[in-house]
C-alpha cells in the first residue's frame, strides 16, 4: 500500500483521490469476547475467571490465547470480494486494573499478526477499542501503528453511552489530540452517542477533528427476534428503515461529512431452537439484509456487517455443531438460549411469562414520567427489567456451570476444543455470504 486511506468531504479515498468504499465485517468474539458470540453466559472477567478456577491460570491461557483469525479465514473473506475488517478489542490486552497506565505489549501480538495477515490478501483494518479505559492507550497504539498504511483508521470508543451527551464530546477531543501528537495521517472513526446512533449534540465540534468519518451503527428492529412483525419488504416497512437509518446520518448529511456503518445486519434462526421454522424465518432476515444493502449503496456507504465468526447466530461462518466445543456445551448453550441470558437478540418466549409479572409490577409502581430512563427510548422499561434479571442477575448463575464442562481437561484436549473455531472445522452461512459478494460485486462494478 503506497498511501494511507483519507477522509475527503463525504468520502473515503486513497493517495490519488479514489473513492474507496469500505465492506466488511467485524471480527467479534476474539480480542473483545462476547456471550452470544462465543457461547458462555455472562462477561469475559467472569468466564475468565471461572475458568482459571478449574483447569488453573496456565491452562486458562493457553485455551484463552489460540487464534482465532489464521490464513484460510483471510483468503474466504477476501473471497467474497470484501476488502476492511474492524477488528474489536479490549483494553484489557493493554492495561491490567491493577497496574493502570502501564502498557501490556503483549496485546500487540495478536494485532500485529492480523493486521499483517489482512495487509498481505489487501484487507484494510480498523481497529476498534471495543472496552476502553480511556485516552492514554490511544497514544500508545497511534504511535505502534503510525506507519501502517493497511490499517483504514482507528475507531476509539465502541457505542458510548454518554447521559449526558457532553462528555463524549470532551471525550473525543482529548482522545484526538492524543491521536494526532504522534500520528497525523491515519484517519479516525467517532461513533455516535447511544450506542453510535445520536449526533444531535454534536454541534460544531467536527470543525476540529481533520480527516475524520463518522460512525453509525444502523440494526433493523426487523432482523431480530422481537421483531413487532414478519418482514415482507413492504413499502412501510422499508419506509421505517429508511427512516430510522436517515435519522442516524442526519448530522454528517447537513454538514456534508463522511459516514462510515460500524455495525449492522439480523441475527439467523438455528435448527437446533427454532425447527422447521428456521428457513423462513432467516429468508424473512435476507430480505432486510438485502434492503438495507440497497439503501446503503444509494449513498455509497462504507459498512461492516456485525460479524465474522461467531457458534451461529450471526456470523458469517459459524461453529460446526460436530465439533469438541460445540457437543462439549450442547446442553448448556440448549439451556442458555432458553432462559434468554444473552441481551442480544434474546429470544424471551420461553421465559417472558416469568419476568412479565415484574415488568408489570415496575410499570404499576413507578410514574410514567419517570420511566423513561435513559438511553431510552433505545432500551424500553421491559428492555431494562429484562436485561438487568436475566443477563446481569441470571447469567452470573451460570458462570461456573460453564467452566465445568472443562473440568480435568488437559492442555491438548483444550488445544482440540478450542481448535473447534478454524476456518476449516466451520460452517458458511451461504445465504448471507451469497448477498454479500453479490454486493460487492455490484459496488466494483459502478
Amino acid at each position: 500500500m503506497s498511501s494511507y486511506l483519507k477522509v475527503s468531504g463525504t468520502k473515503v479515498v486513497d493517495g490519488e483521490g479514489n473513492e474507496v468504499i469500505l465492506r466488511g465485517a467485524g471480527l467479534g468474539g476474539w480480542m473483545n469476547m462476547e456471550n452470544f458470540i462465543s457461547g458462555y453466559p455472562g462477561c469475559e472477567f467472569q468466564i475468565r475467571g471461572a475458568l482459571a478456577e478449574v483447569v488453573g491460570s496456565s491452562k486458562a491461557d493457553f485455551f484463552f490465547d489460540k487464534y482465532f483469525f489464521e490464513e484460510k479465514d483471510a483468503k474466504f473473506f477476501k473471497s467474497l470480494g470484501l476488502n476492511c475488517i474492524r477488528l474489536p478489542f479490549n483494553y484489557r490486552h493493554f492495561e491490567d486494573d491493577m497496574n493502570p497506565r502501564v502498557l501490556k505489549k503483549g496485546g500487540f501480538k495478536h494485532l500485529d499478526r492480523v493486521i499483517d495477515l489482512c495487509a498481505q490478501h489487501g484487507i484494510f483494518t480498523i481497529l476498534d477499542l471495543h472496552a476502553a479505559p480511556g485516552g492514554r492507550l490511544w497514544e500508545e497504539l497511534a504511535k505502534h501503528y503510525a506507519n501502517n498504511k493497511w490499517i483504514a483508521g482507528y475507531n476509539p470508543l465502541n457505542e458510548p453511552t454518554d447521559p449526558t451527551h457532553t462528555a463524549v464530546i470532551t471525550f473525543y477531543d482529548r482522545v484526538y489530540d492524543a491521536i494526532r501528537s504522534v500520528d497525523t495521517e491515519h484517519a479516525i472513526f467517532f461513533d455516535g452517542n447511544t450506542f453510535a446512533s445520536d449526533f444531535s449534540h454534536f454541534g460544531d465540534a467536527h470543525k476540529k477533528w481533520h480527516n475524520t468519518a463518522y460512525s453509525i451503527h444502523d440494526y433493523s428492529v426487523y432482523g431480530f427476534p422481537a421483531s413487532p412483525e414478519d418482514y415482507v419488504s413492504s413499502d412501510e416497512q422499508r419506509g421505517r428503515m429508511k427512516r430510522s437509518y436517515e435519522k442516524k446520518r442526519e448530522w454528517m448529511d447537513q454538514r456534508g461529512l463522511c459516514v462510515w456503518n460500524g455495525e449492522w445486519g439480523p441475527v439467523y434462526a438455528r435448527q437446533q431452537y427454532d425447527g422447521l421454522a428456521t428457513d423462513a424465518i432467516n429468508e424473512r432476515r435476507y430480505k432486510v439484509l438485502k434492503d438495507q444493502l440497497a439503501m446503503y449503496n444509494q449513498d455509497r456507504l462504507s459498512w461492516s456487517i456485525w460479524l465474522y465468526k461467531d457458534i451461529g447466530f450471526q456470523g458469517m461462518v459459524h461453529v460446526s455443531l460436530e465439533t469438541p466445543y460445540m457437543t462439549l456445551l450442547k446442553d448448556f448453550l440448549a439451556k442458555k438460549h432458553r432462559l434468554a441470558v444473552d441481551a442480544w437478540g434474546a429470544d424471551t418466549s420461553h421465559v417472558q411469562h416469568i419476568y412479565q409479572p415484574l415488568i408489570d409490577h415496575v410499570r404499576k409502581e413507578i410514574p410514567q414520567e419517570n420511566q423513561g430512563l435513559y438511553p431510552f427510548p433505545v432500551w424500553k422499561l421491559s428492555d431494562r427489567v429484562g436485561r438487568l434479571s436475566r443477563s446481569i442477575l441470571v447469567t452470573e448463575y451460570l458462570v461456573k456451570e460453564w467452566a465445568e464442562h472443562f473440568r480435568g481437561k488437559n492442555e491438548a484436549e483444550l488445544d482440540e476444543i478450542a481448535k473447534s473455531f478454524k476456518f476449516e472445522n466451520c460452517m458458511c452461512r451461504d445465504g448471507l455470504n451469497r448477498i454479500l459478494m453479490a454486493n460487492a460485486e455490484l459496488v466494483a462494478g459502478q
